[in-house]
């Protein structure tokens, strides 16, 4: 997969990039640290410059996470809600309200998620879908995530122009990172399951 993306980047520059960067939003395993380090790399060798690879990058990245908060807007509450009484997922203790409380959390605390989520990988692509089940305002989304996919973008192309034909380093680098931050969300996410659990408990006794 690797060497398809840099060939189609060696081929279309803008384009390419754009493109698979909106490709990368909406399927996380496509490593965005390939496509942005490569393109700083090739601003040394070829006529595409850097602020170009940072607009093509960002306008691909908004694109992408568009698809995914329209996706989530499909979800709407009532939706879930109907999804939640479903037997099997009452199972597991859910509720009608927890879906009312759970939006109504991310309405109030979670919107600077669509922000910081743009650093973290995986996460940058999938926050977009609560966003939209929550009905984010488009206009704060598209904000937020312009601005924080600038800045991600930024520093990874830069990176790929300062290490040159070694731009590779920069993809072991993220993909150490990656794994760190993998580690420590399934680690947040046991933790906030054995608090729910143990809250759902209280309150039925």
């Amino acid at each position: 997969m690797t060497e398809w993306m840099i060939n189609l980047i060696n081929q279309f520059g803008f384009w390419a990039i754009l493109f698979l960067i909106a490709l990368e939003n909406i399927f996380p395993p496509i490593p965005s640290e390939v496509i942005l380090s490569f393109g700083g790399f090739l601003t040394l060798h070829t006529k595409i410059a850097l602020w170009e690879i940072l607009l093509a990058s960002t306008i691909g990245s908004v694109l992408g996470a568009l698809i995914l908060y329209y996706v989530g807007s499909l979800f709407t509450e009532a939706r879930l809600k109907k999804l939640v009484n479903n037997k099997f997922i009452k199972i597991l203790g859910f509720k009608e309200d927890d879906v009312s409380k759970t939006i109504a959390w991310f309405n109030k605390h979670g919107k600077g998620a669509i922000f910081y989520g743009r650093f973290v990988p995986i996460i940058r692509s999938l926050i977009s879908i609560p966003a939209g089940i929550a009905q984010v305002k488009l206009s704060l989304f598209v904000s937020l995530t312009f601005l924080g996919s600038l800045i991600w973008n930024t520093v990874l192309a830069s990176l790929g122009f300062y290490f040159g034909s070694k731009w590779d380093i920069v993809v072991k680098i993220i993909d150490d990172y990656a794994i760190l931050c993998a580690g420590l969300l399934v680690i947040a996410f046991g933790i906030a399951c054995i608090y729910w659990y143990k809250k759902r408990i209280k309150a039925r006794n």
